[in-house]
């Protein structure tokens, strides 16, 4: 059986991060661009799994918000930070410059940030935030939600938006976080992927 190791936000956080997290936005938050998601408030938690009990994430492709093809798969042998995020949530507006941050200072690690936009149905929202954020990394654009349900039931699949996925250089699921994520609470939970060596697990 697959053992995960649950790791609780922490007080020290303070109440913003947790105001955040309950804030995490659901089908009746989204809005007039989000449309009704279906998606569940995210639980705060960040579960991070063992390299031996890692599984596969699905090679998720399509076009980007720019409107360039992309495959998760190009970015096999690389660590890949993938976060779920929309135009139209308070919780990722507030996290974006943190991942701008962290993407910014990995890029020379093999760290590559990947976003998947969704549920906004104008391109011109999602363009707009990634201007405004000065995002230096591409977001799959998946307006239906069709993306997100890939991931296999039962697996480390995105329940909320915002979702933060680490993916190994493997290609296997890490790590999650079903909340917005501080710049330390980022740096946190991507530091020992990074520090894998590629024969683990």
């Amino acid at each position: 059986m697959i053992q995960f190791r649950a790791v609780r936000m922490a007080l020290a956080a303070g109440a913003g991060a947790a105001a955040l997290a309950l804030t995490a936005c659901s089908g009746d938050q989204a809005g007039p661009s989000g449309g009704d998601t279906g998606i569940v408030q995210g639980t705060g938690e960040i579960t991070q799994v063992a390299a031996a009990d890692r599984e596969t994430a699905p090679d998720l492709t399509g076009d980007t918000v720019d409107g360039e093809p992309l495959s998760l798969s190009d970015y096999r042998g690389q660590v890949v930070v993938l976060n779920i995020w929309g135009s139209w949530c308070p919780p990722c507006i507030a996290e974006a410059d943190n991942f701008v941050r962290v993407a910014n200072d990995t890029a020379d690690q093999g760290v590559q940030f990947v976003g998947i936009n969704t549920r906004d149905r104008s391109r011109e929202n999602a363009v707009a935030f990634e201007d405004n954020h000065d995002v230096p990394y591409p977001s799959l654009y998946d307006p239906d939600g069709r993306l997100l349900l890939e991931f296999p039931a039962g697996s480390l699949n995105p329940q909320a938006i915002p979702t933060t996925l680490i993916i190994d250089r493997d290609g296997r699921i890490a790590a999650r976080a079903l909340k917005p994520l501080t710049e330390e609470e980022l740096r946190a939970a991507l530091a020992p992927v990074l520090a894998e060596d590629t024969t683990e697990g």
